[in-house]
């Protein structure tokens, strides 16, 4: 009989490694001498709700192209994210990127408060209590974007190492030091 029922899993998709969401997408014009050429610009966000994030940008003439070299370039740009056991950010965080300033505050039970392209990014980060400012005139998404994760990627432990005697001298040369307290 033909036509019947399943062949061996040939209709049987994967569940995708990660949830993407299309930040951005934008027609782009080139003029050249025979007119106008177009092609495609597409930001994406790829994350998977446990921590990891990623931005990135494809472009080509093709939107679908453009979305496949999006997610290539996301997943090359994957940043993993410590969280503390709420959920949350463990302290106040503050970047720029470009003319895009963002500033991410941990919160206990108030949810997720922000906006535009951070609220996406902290969603598919997998980021619950945090509130968000934008302390910027830009309203590029790809700017605040960048902004966000150049934040999030740097987290810091709430025990830092303590660096090296070595490291921390005031000249900043150790083999000054050891020559000058030889000459003596």
């Amino acid at each position: 009989m033909r036509g019947r029922g399943k062949r061996d899993g040939a209709r049987e998709r994967k569940a995708p490694e990660f949830e993407q969401k299309i930040l951005n997408i934008r027609r782009v014009t080139r003029v050249v001498a025979g007119g106008r050429r177009f092609s495609f610009s597409v930001a994406m966000l790829l994350g998977d709700k446990k921590g990891s994030i990623g931005v990135g940008m494809g472009k080509a003439t093709d939107t679908s192209l453009a979305i496949s070299k999006a997610i290539s370039d996301a997943k090359k740009n994957m940043i993993t994210i410590k969280t503390n056991k709420n959920g949350s950010v463990p302290h106040l965080l503050d970047a720029k990127y470009a003319s895009a300033r963002v500033m991410l505050m941990p919160n206990k039970s108030k949810g997720l408060v922000a906006g535009s392209a951070i609220r996406d990014i902290l969603l598919l980060a997998g980021i619950k209590d945090v509130t968000s400012k934008i302390h910027s005139r830009s309203k590029n998404k790809v700017n605040i974007a960048r902004a966000t994760v150049k934040a999030l990627a740097e987290v810091s432990s709430p025990y830092k190492k303590k660096a090296s005697p070595e490291k921390t001298a005031k000249d900043g040369d150790v083999s000054n030091e050891e020559e000058s307290s030889k000459k003596e």
